[in-house]
């Protein structure tokens, strides 16, 4: 079973059948780096970004067949990169809630040199903004997504998006004035 796919080329659109297989390594082709790019924001991690980029084409292959229009395929990608960051942390909130306190451990090289990177002011001052907010900020100014692409990619209506990014401009310029 192939799935129509259209590619846009020199001469207009051109209806191509594609299978699941060929759809998404164009897919991944052309979007993964900027799909690692906006996890890594949301989660501030890069492994765990590649994961769960990764785990969203693995899901986008096994449903193919049920993705009601390929065209729309990059914007099933985005939200689920989305929804599966919400999900790493809310995992990671559980653990580090549960996890035993030990002593610290010495500082290690690679500590002090993502230490350095972290404390860009304003890498710190997104981190201190509520998830929607941050989310709402890192797929407006970062992915350089529009607000109709943000409202799909956050499961929410344009106007939450554009309050969640006022609010987020607002909380974000406050903290970084504190910094000067």
């Amino acid at each position: 079973m192939t799935e129509t796919l259209v590619a846009r080329g020199t001469a207009g659109a051109v209806a191509v059948a594609w299978d699941a297989d060929q759809a998404v390594t164009a897919l991944y082709s052309a979007n993964y780096r900027s799909l690692v790019r906006l996890a890594a924001m949301l989660v501030r991690d890069a492994g765990t970004a590649e994961e769960v980029v990764q785990d969203a084409f693995v899901a986008m292959h096994g449903g193919w067949r049920r993705l009601r229009d390929p065209d729309k395929a990059l914007s099933y990608l985005r939200q689920s990169v989305v929804n599966r960051s919400r999900s790493v942390l809310r995992h990671r909130a559980v653990v580090e809630k549960y996890a035993p306190k030990g002593l610290p451990d010495a500082p290690s090289a690679e500590a002090g040199a993502i230490g350095e990177l972290e404390r860009s002011a304003v890498i710190d001052a997104l981190s201190r903004l509520p998830a929607r907010q941050r989310e709402a900020l890192v797929l407006r100014y970062y992915a350089d997504l529009s607000e109709a692409e943000i409202a799909g990619a956050m499961g929410i209506s344009r106007g939450a998006v554009k309050s969640h990014t006022a609010r987020g401009m607002t909380a974000l310029r406050n903290v970084l004035e504190q910094f000067s």
